[in-house]
């Protein structure tokens, strides 16, 4: 049975055939989806289809070449960036590579979205928010380190503690799990679970990582040049006839791409030696 078009009461989120083109180039082919809240939407795909441009596009950091984007009913893509900015207070944005600012302190990290949205900041009350998100990531107590003295782990969770400084009603992650350990991993894995859990967030995640994909996700969604080819939880992906979906969630090389790899290079005689640059 064919998916209908998504309307905007269908979710918090809702794109309706959202088309994205960077000069020829189709990236976004007339997306239709909406993400339903307090829920946990992870978004997988190989690389270069149109994850992350997709993600941009619900907080309009990216316009749509066509197509709408709604947010609790209301459409955001062709609002001005002073309206923008009243909407966008209420997401949160974890960047893959944390994306902390290197000369602040955590406490200065944390504080920074208040500082910019509220001209009248009570200095008590910052120090309880930074220690009440400090402590929901499990960091409370680094508030005057700074980025470059934190592991890489550490840097993700005081990332998130900033991404929910504002009380947003929806978080986006990028690749949250990128560069760490399997451990470290999971730690933010539960985290996502957590805050979803006790903060009632609605959760949007791009990410490579089956094993993250499978543990946090409500529905998980994948993009394939520019459109959706599966959608549905853990089980349906799992069991998903397409080969294309199979092959991405094994993390196989495909038969065209492997037989490539296999084919014999030119041998060139001459072979440069160190001693050819001193």
């Amino acid at each position: 049975m064919a998916r209908k078009t998504a309307q905007p009461e269908d979710g918090i989120l809702v794109t309706r055939n959202l088309v994205k083109r960077f000069g020829q180039a189709m990236v976004l082919d007339n997306i239709s989806l909406a993400i339903e809240e307090g829920k946990t939407t992870v978004i997988i795909g190989p690389s270069g289809c149109g994850k992350t441009v997709f993600m941009k596009h619900l907080i309009v950091l990216e316009r749509p070449s066509a197509g709408e984007v709604f947010f609790h009913g209301k459409r955001i893509d062709h609002l001005h960036e002073r309206d923008l900015a009243k909407i966008r207070m209420q997401f949160g944005f974890c960047f893959q590579m944390s994306a902390l600012f290197d000369s602040l302190t955590v406490y200065e990290n944390i504080v920074f979205p208040v500082r910019q949205h509220y001209k009248a900041v009570d200095e008590k009350a910052l120090d309880e928010l930074v220690k009440q998100k400090l402590a929901m990531v499990g960091m409370d107590g680094y508030q005057q380190h700074y980025p470059a003295e934190l592991s890489g782990g550490q840097k993700k969770r005081v990332a998130l503690a900033r991404g929910i400084a504002l009380n947003p009603e929806v978080i986006l992650y990028d690749e949250p799990t990128t560069g760490l350990d399997p451990i470290t991993s999971d730690v933010i894995n539960e985290l996502i679970l957590k805050l979803q859990r006790e903060l009632k967030i609605t959760s949007v995640v791009v990410t490579h990582d089956m094993n993250s994909a499978y543990k946090i996700g409500d529905r998980i969604i994948m993009f394939h040049k520019g459109k959706i080819i599966a959608d549905g939880d853990a089980e349906h992906i799992r069991n998903h006839p397409h080969d294309v979906v199979q092959q991405f969630i094994q993390g196989k090389v495909g038969e065209a791409e492997l037989a490539a790899l296999r084919l014999g290079g030119t041998r060139f005689e001459t072979q440069f030696m160190p001693e050819d640059f001193r």
